[in-house]
This record gives structure tokens, C-alpha cells and sequence, in this order.
């Protein structure tokens, strides 16, 4: 039965572990770059990264959602813990920003997710996919100056941009890095191909464990054989996670509320603001989850703001950062081969773990093999035949899809949807503008139609066709397809037709019911109503 104990278990054993895993190693190095980008503490961003993966992603409203700090929040969570004078007193508008979360799921808010077209939507699957592309080839190269998981095209670390980034990795590259980086690849795309071809070992292992383990095999060999191409020499070319030689040292890494920060206004301010900016960025998330999710199943908004809620509300009590939905983990979830929850579950237990009994071998990862998959991610997403698909689609799709992706890529994620959604409205308007009234004439007889219902906005139209009309016209007027015609098209109609005997134009409202004359009639005046 789905959903079932057993269904999870199957899924588990089939295909989630491998996708949990995948995640695991994508969402390992983000979780502290996250960290590192919001001025929190290292251990913040691996905390609420197993929250996610634990809390949240038992009570998602979607199977397939992977959650976890995310990037859009690291300017908000920088200049909050600066205002509000701690981390401590910053962890007091997590909780809040989580109870908010809470009380919007309660009552039913999520539906707000409903109201972002489509296009918008598949343009900011694109557009991830090709900002993951473009910060990871500096990666690829060797150029780690900037942190990962930043996905503004304004670098704040380093006063760099998106493109400049990219100029200096390519000119200033590291063969140690690349070398790696292309064999990675290469690992993977070979790996991935015969695993869909159900090739015994290459179906049963991930494609990205396998890709990360040749990345420490090929760093290991530069530090035997070829010391300078060896990664290591910096820390800033390898993952670099806490050490931890136990519990007791998980525990006490823990930070805890400041409640005095209660007393403040600021900190109601900023849970306020988190609470909105995640919501918003969860929901959008769980959108784009939807679109990907090869079952085509839908989530629950509501139930996803109840999880997301709880989830941030823990995260804050033991000293984590605010959490999302995020889909560059949801995406490498999905095409890993994800199926249930059970994923995600994984994937925030493998965390838990690794920074309990392996730290030391896992930050033996180069960064430059995680880019090889994160890249192979990106290009998914960015598929050339998903521009191709929509272009079909007509201009109405396709130039809201264009804007959304060049806002995203060039300015950030939530501008990116904001522009993308106001420029799929107008072509909305703009679509029912046109399509809402037709006009036909044959001879002297003219049929003016109303195809859907019509409003103000069509009120230039209608005016333009009725200046149009010739002395004589016999005028027949439609409305049987419309259910709400606009008080201002209804004063337009019944004035025109008030004054048309003097040019001799005979009008007849056809099949518009006594009910609705009558009711305008009472908003006329009374010379027209009566005539």
C-alpha cells in the first residue's frame, strides 16, 4: 500500500539509500559554506542540516523535498546576527520565525503557492540549474577563494560578481583540481549510463560515492607522487568539517536562545522577515519539486509550512541556522533516483553520523570532485530540451520563462520569481485582453461576442469596436459565454445602446438573462433603464 510502513521500507532498500547518500555528499559541503557565508558557527549549518533531514523530512508535505540552510537566507542571517548582537539572540528569531511558520501552515496559507505560473517555475528550475553550473566550475578549477553554496550573482565574500569569478578561475586554474574535476565527470557520466542499463555493480552503487572516492584516490596519489598538485596543501580545496570525538563533544558544540533577546524589538523584526523570506522560498521550492518529481505527485503546502515550522523551531533550541526547502539538494535527490522520504531521512542521518565517527576521512573530499557532480545536476536542470519545449509553447510562456531565468542568474532567486511572475501576468492580461471579445461583420449585420467573462481591462476594446460601427448596423451583442461581465463594460453597453436610434443602429442583447438587465438597471441612470 503507499505510504505504508512497507512501501518506505521497499523504497528504502531499493533505491533511497542510494539517493540519500548523493545528497549527503552534495549537501555536506553546503551546509558549511552556508555557515561560513552567514558569519554563524561552522557547526550551525550541519545542525540544521540534520534537522532537515530528520525532523522536517519525516513530516514534509512532499516525498521527494530535501531541506536545509539555504543560500537566499545568508545575507538576512548575516545582518541579524550583526543587529542583534549574538548568535545567541539571533537563534531567539529562528524559534519565532518557526512558530510563525507554524501558525501559517494552521491556517491553511500555503495555497499562496498556487499563484506562480508555470513558467515562472520551470525558468527557475533552468536558471539553478545554470547558476550551479556557473559556481562550480570555479570549483572545477581549483578557485575555492569563495564559499560554496553562494548562489547571488553580487559575491559578498570576496566583492566579486558571478562572471568575474569565472574569468579568474579559467585564467588562474589549479591542475591538480581540474585533473580531478574532468576524471570525476567523466566517472559519473560513464557510471550513471550503465547504471540505467541496470548493469549489475553499477546499479547497486550511487554514481556519486563512486565519483568522490576516485576524487580522494586521485588527491592521495598527488600527495604521494605529485606533492604539488596534492589538494591538501590548503584546506580551502577540501570539505572541512568539525572534528568530533564523540557525543559529549556533539553535545557541547550546541548553542542555545538568548530569551533576553525577547526584550527587543529587533528580534520580532527579524523573525518576522525570516519567517516570510523561507516560507516564500520553501513554497516556490516545493513547486519546482512537483515539476521534477517523476511520479508527478502533488505536496502539501500547508503540511510542508507545519514541518518547515517545527523543523526551525528545534534547529533554533540547539543552536542551528533557519532551514528551507532547497532545490539544489531536492534536485539531486530526484535525479539520484528518490522515491520517498525515506531519502531525505538518509541523507540527515549520514550527516549526523559522519561528523560523529568519520570527519577525518570526509575531509579528505576535494571539492573539486563534489563540483564534477554537483555539475552534472546543474546541466540537468538546464537541459537544452526544456528551452526547446517551451519556446514551442508560444511567446506567452517562453518570454516569462526567459526573464525569470536572466533575473535569477544575474540578480538573485526571489527577485528572479517576483519579475518573472509580474511579466507572466501582463501577458495574462494581455492574452485575455485580446481573446476575451471577438467581432465578426457580415454586411450590415454584426455580431460582437464575449468569450470569457470581461472586466475594465477590455473596456477600450469594446469601445473601439462600438466608435467602429456604421450607421444602419444591425447589432447583436453575446454574452451567453460570459458568467461576470464589469459594472463599467455593462454602463458602456446600455449607454450605447440608449443613444444608437439616432444613427439608425438596432441593438438586441442576445440570450443576456432578464436577471442580469435587471440588475444593472438598478445602478443606471433612470433615463437609460427605462428606455
Amino acid at each position: 500500500m503507499y505510504n505504508s510502513v512497507q512501501h518506505y521500507k521497499d523504497a528504502l532498500f531499493k533505491s533511497d539509500w542510494k539517493s540519500g547518500l548523493s545528497v549527503f555528499l552534495v549537501a555536506l559541503p553546503l551546509c558549511l559554506g552556508i555557515a561560513l557565508a552567514s558569519g554563524a558557527p561552522l557547526f550551525s549549518g550541519i545542525l540544521a542540516g540534520i534537522v532537515a533531514g530528520t525532523f522536517v523530512a519525516l513530516l514534509s508535505g512532499s516525498e521527494i523535498s530535501v531541506s536545509g540552510p539555504a543560500a537566499g537566507l545568508t545575507v538576512i542571517v548575516a545582518t541579524a546576527i550583526h543587529d542583534l548582537g549574538s548568535f545567541q539572540g539571533f537563534l531567539v528569531a529562528v524559534v519565532l520565525a518557526g512558530v510563525i511558520q507554524l501558525v501559517l501552515g494552521l491556517i491553511k496559507a500555503g495555497k499562496f503557492s498556487a499563484y506562480f505560473p508555470e513558467s515562472v517555475i520551470r525558468g527557475m528550475l533552468v536558471a539553478i540549474g545554470i547558476v550551479i553550473i556557473l559556481k562550480q566550475i570555479p570549483h572545477a578549477l581549483g578557485d575555492d577563494q569563495d564559499y560554496e553554496g553562494e548562489f547571488e550573482f553580487e559575491q559578498v565574500a570576496d566583492h566579486q560578481n558571478t562572471i568575474t569569478e569565472l574569468i579568474r578561475s579559467v585564467v588562474d586554474f589549479n591542475y591538480g583540481a581540474i585533473t580531478i574535476a574532468i576524471v570525476c565527470l567523466a566517472v559519473i557520466l560513464l557510471w550513471e549510463r550503465a547504471a540505467k542499463k541496470n548493469k549489475g555493480i553499477f546499479a547497486m552503487i550511487p554514481a556519486a560515492l563512486v565519483t568522490v572516492l576516485v576524487g580522494i584516490l586521485m588527491n592521495e596519489a598527488y600527495r604521494i607522487y605529485q606533492p604539488f598538485y596534492y589538494l591538501g596543501n590548503s584546506p580551502i580545496h577540501m570539505v572541512n568539517i568539525p572534528k568530533m570525538s564523540g557525543v559529549s563533544d556533539f553535545v557541547s558544540a550546541f548553542s542555545f536562545p538568548d530569551f533576553s533577546a525577547l526584550m527587543t524589538t529587533k528580534v520580532y523584526i527579524v523573525a518576522f522577515t525570516l519567517a516570510i523570506v523561507a516560507s516564500l522560498e520553501t513554497l516556490l521550492n516545493l513547486e519546482a519539486s512537483d515539476a521534477i518529481d517523476p511520479l508527478k505527485r502533488q505536496s502539501s503546502p500547508d503540511k510542508e509550512l507545519v514541518a518547515q515550522g517545527i523543523g526551525n523551531v528545534i534547529s533554533g533550541l540547539i543552536g542551528g541556522l533557519p532551514i528551507t526547502s532547497v532545490v539544489v539538494r531536492t534536485s539531486a535527490n530526484v535525479y539520484s533516483g528518490a522515491r520517498t522520504r525515506m531519502s531525505s531521512f538518509v541523507h540527515g542521518m549520514l550527516l549526523l553520523g559522519s561528523v560523529l565517527l568519520i570527519p577525518n576521512l570526509l575531509n579528505k573530499i576535494p571539492l573539486s570532485s563534489l563540483a564534477a557532480v554537483l555539475l552534472t545536476v546543474g546541466y540537468k536542470l538546464a537541459h537544452p530540451k526544456v528551452f526547446v519545449k517551451v519556446f514551442k509553447e508560444g511567446y506567452d510562456q517562453w518570454i516569462p520563462f526567459v526573464v525569470t531565468i536572466l533575473v535569477i542568474v544575474f540578480k538573485d532567486l526571489l527577485f528572479g520569481i517576483f519579475i518573472g511572475t509580474a511579466v507572466g501576468l501582463i501577458f495574462v492580461l494581455f492574452t485575455n485582453f485580446h481573446s476575451a471579445v471577438s467581432f465578426v461583420r457580415e454586411g450590415k449585420n454584426v455580431l460582437i461576442q464575449f468569450n470569457k467573462d470581461v472586466s475594465f481591462l477590455n473596456k477600450p476594446k469594446i469601445k473601439q469596436i462600438l466608435l467602429s460601427l456604421e450607421d444602419g448596423d444591425v447589432v447583436y451583442i453575446d454574452a451567453t459565454k460570459a458568467q461576470f461581465i464589469d459594472h463599467d463594460i455593462y454602463n458602456l453597453l446600455y449607454e450605447f445602446k440608449s443613444v444608437a436610434y439616432r444613427r439608425n443602429i438596432e441593438v438586441d442583447f442576445k440570450k443576456v438573462s432578464r436577471k442580469i438587465q435587471g440588475d444593472i438597471n438598478q445602478y443606471l441612470p433612470e433615463s437609460i433603464s427605462a428606455h
